[in-house]
């Protein structure tokens, strides 16, 4: 319950993102389309520039444009780490 409290409040302190409290599992599934990036960009823009990996929510189907799927099946301090790796990478591409 930590984890999923601290991921989804770090999530939802990157401009750009919105996320809900999700009910069960591993997964945070926060909406990125403010962000101005479709779902693989994003994807691929996290991993290649943040060493951040995710899933777009493309992965599911079409309806996961928008969204990006973040595992908190990891430490609090990896989980801490990936949220201000994600949010300064956000920050240099000029996401406010």
């Amino acid at each position: 319950d930590e984890r999923r409290r601290v991921i989804v409040k770090g999530l939802n302190e990157i401009p750009g993102f919105s996320c809900v409290m999700p009910k069960g599992a591993f997964y945070a599934f926060p909406n990125t389309a403010k962000t101005g990036f479709k779902s693989k960009a994003l994807e691929e823009k996290l991993l290649l520039e943040a060493g951040v990996a995710i899933l777009s929510g493309t992965a599911f189907g079409a309806q996961g444009e928008g969204f990006l799927r973040f595992s908190y099946a990891a430490s609090l301090e990896e989980i801490r780490e990936a949220l201000a790796r994600v949010k300064s990478c956000l920050a240099t591409a000029g996401v406010r």
